[in-house]
């Protein structure tokens, strides 16, 4: 570690005159011990230079991780925005995009949830889309599977029905569970409880796990923003102002 922080020093700022005037290769033993013992007194006597190596360190890493997503996100549009099977909720027609990839099992996509739901129905212009990613074992692959199927038997607004209920939901994930759950909802819950194990489900599912990995999405929620990626729990503050400078940027364009 005290290495590293030596050489995010030595990057972020001018070497001593030693350096400077000497090929670091050609130094005797001497002179290199000489050299040492002057970055050391230099780093004791200024060491919040080390604070400011390591912020543009950091802030050079985002501005990569940046780019590198923005970049699989163009691979990956089609996939991501458009695939034909995820559930679209907010405006359909919205000038932004937010997708996000989400396990009814996750504790912060929980937390998450009413407040993305808030941002969506305050600001009326987000395209919203769902990407069930269950991570988390096999009841939260129940839980997609539902969902999923759910859509397919009973469309749209049963699904958000159903997606509510389960972000929500406290206690196991089984079958019975399942069941009622949808009758409470007033759906029709043999033909959803018979759809789950379908093909078609199954195939959905690994369509969204394949895109994750495309992605280099590891866990949930992971947000994508128009060409930002936000892994993990955003508050709602913040990612209000992110909708907003996505705005600018592209009205600035």
């Amino acid at each position: 570690m005290k290495r590293l922080l030596t050489a995010l020093a030595l990057a972020a700022l001018p070497l001593p005159a030693l350096a400077q005037s000497t090929d670091m290769t050609d130094l005797n033993a001497a002179e290199r011990d000489a050299f040492r013992a002057e970055v050391r007194a230099y780093l004791l006597e200024n060491p919040e230079v080390l604070l400011e190596a390591i912020d543009r360190l950091e802030q050079r890493q985002a501005e990569q991780q940046q780019a590198s997503d923005a970049s699989l996100i163009a691979t990956n549009a089609e996939a991501i925005f458009a695939d034909g099977h995820s559930w679209v909720g907010g405006n359909p027609d919205g000038d932004i995009a937010l997708v996000e990839f989400l396990d009814y099992r996750c504790g912060y996509c929980r937390r998450a949830y009413d407040e993305v739901m808030s941002l969506v129905d305050t600001d009326g212009d987000i395209r919203f889309i769902v990407k069930e990613f269950p991570i988390l074992g096999e009841e939260s692959v129940a839980a997609s599977r539902m969902a999923i199927a759910t859509k397919m038997v009973a469309g749209d607004e049963a699904y958000y029905r159903v997606h509510d209920a389960l972000m929500t939901f406290n206690g196991r994930i089984t079958e019975n569970s399942l069941t009622r759950l949808a009758e409470q909802l007033d759906l029709d819950a043999d033909a959803i409880i018979d759809r789950m194990d379908s093909p078609e489900i199954t195939e959905i599912i690994e369509e969204n796990r394949a895109l994750a990995q495309r992605l280099q999405i590891t866990g949930t929620p992971t947000f994508v923003l128009e060409d930002q990626m936000l892994r993990g729990y955003v508050p709602l503050e913040q990612m209000t102002m992110m909708v907003d400078r996505v705005r600018d940027a592209a009205a600035a364009e």
